[in-house]
């Protein structure tokens, strides 16, 4: 479970430390910095699949992403006596991800490139980037450390070695400097990494996926859109919890039951209702029951992920669904670490009233600023 997340440098996120409990809802006005939280988190699984560089192109490119505002903000702007001025920037360019959790941390620092005649001249580089194990870094903990092209690290006996030295700038050491067998913390590290799931696009409008028959095949997790709901729902049927999903169901519709059509290999998801003589087919669900039951089978994966983060899953939702979807959430959260990103004031309710951890945001001078918890010390890597 992480229980620190570390963000500087990036959108509004000037320097942000939070601290992660399992349940954990970040909320605030519009603007306030909640989306640039929950993609930040993003960026750092793409490091695990080596697609930070697209992640960022994605964005606009790292020059689009990166603080706009001074370096540090005086105690006299912020009181008001003097107006933000710009100033000549004494550090070096940098966007700098990382977290902490009850056995490794992993931090990056990217910046920008050295001048070059290469068409990708605007590529961010990594200039440095480590794994240690437990809450902060230090020289004595530090599994594997990266400065430019060099990685050191620990061996089997314990002695501080040098891992490898051709590392290219674009590439990160948790895609390339890391094997089972050289560095097994690394590995599994990254492999969890792989596993957090992240939905914040799943459609509901006409044209969506899911609203279409598609090929069945088993299903462990919903995709990203959500177009294969009707395979992640049989798989939830035959190999998961299909009493959790019956009353999910239950609870949000009273006397409904899913069904899944199937015919010639294609799925296709169908809700039988109380007083209908016939279940009704994806294409006739209205957008709000068809949201509910997509964070449903997101929510109740036969396989939980690590980490599970919903931006505004409260989209589309009837008010009257927000307490079923809070008992939803509050389920899952037995068997993964929850990040909900929301600004319904009914949803945050629920979810404290079962304990969750409330991080409400705000704006100040630009810079997004983090109530409800104390902030955690973070160390980053030195370039």
């Amino acid at each position: 479970m992480l229980i620190t997340l570390a963000v500087s440098g990036y959108r509004s996120l000037r320097d942000v430390s939070l601290p992660l409990e399992r349940l954990n809802v970040i909320t605030g006005p519009n603007g306030s910095g909640k989306s640039s939280l929950y993609r930040a988190i993003q960026l750092l699984a793409s490091v695990s699949q080596g697609r930070i560089t697209g992640a960022l192109a994605n964005e606009g490119g790292l020059s689009s992403t990166l603080w706009a505002g001074p370096e540090e903000i005086s105690a006299a702007v912020r009181r008001g006596d003097h107006p933000v001025q710009g100033t000549t920037r004494k550090g070096p360019v940098s966007l700098r991800l990382g977290f902490a959790s009850e056995d490794f941390g992993y931090a990056i620092d990217l910046g920008l490139p050295k001048p070059s005649q290469s068409l990708f001249g605007r590529d961010p580089e990594i200039k440095a980037e480590a794994v240690w194990v437990g809450e902060r870094l230090k020289r004595t903990n530090a599994l594997a450390t990266r400065a430019g092209s060099l990685v050191s690290g620990l061996n089997e006996n314990g002695k501080r070695v040098q891992l490898n030295s051709t590392l290219a700038p674009y590439d990160s050491m948790m895609t390339h400097a890391a094997s089972p067998k050289d560095s097994p913390e690394i590995y599994e590290l990254r492999e969890r990494m792989r596993s957090w799931r992240f939905y914040d696009q799943l459609r509901t409008d006409r044209d969506a996926g899911c609203r279409r028959p598609q090929v069945g095949t088993r299903t462990f997790a919903l995709a990203d859109d959500g177009a294969d709901i009707a395979a992640a729902m049989q798989t939830i049927i035959e190999i998961g919890d299909v009493n959790a999903l019956a009353e999910a169901v239950d609870d949000a519709f009273p006397g409904s039951q899913v069904e899944i059509l199937a015919a010639d290999g294609f799925f296709e998801l169908a809700l039988r209702q109380k007083g209908l003589l016939r279940a009704l087919r994806a294409s006739e669900l209205s957008d709000g029951t068809m949201r509910f039951l997509l964070l449903t089978a997101a929510l109740l994966t036969p396989r939980p992920p690590s980490l599970l983060a919903l931006n505004e899953p409260e989209t589309s939702l009837h008010v009257d669904l927000l307490p079923a979807l809070a008992r939803l959430i509050i389920r899952a959260s037995r068997e993964s670490q929850i990040i909900i990103v929301t600004h319904a004031r009914q949803l945050v309710d629920a979810l404290a009233d079962e304990g969750a951890q409330i991080l409400a945001l705000s704006k100040d001078y630009g810079e997004t600023r983090v109530a409800g918890a104390a902030a955690p010390a973070f160390e980053w890597p030195k370039r």
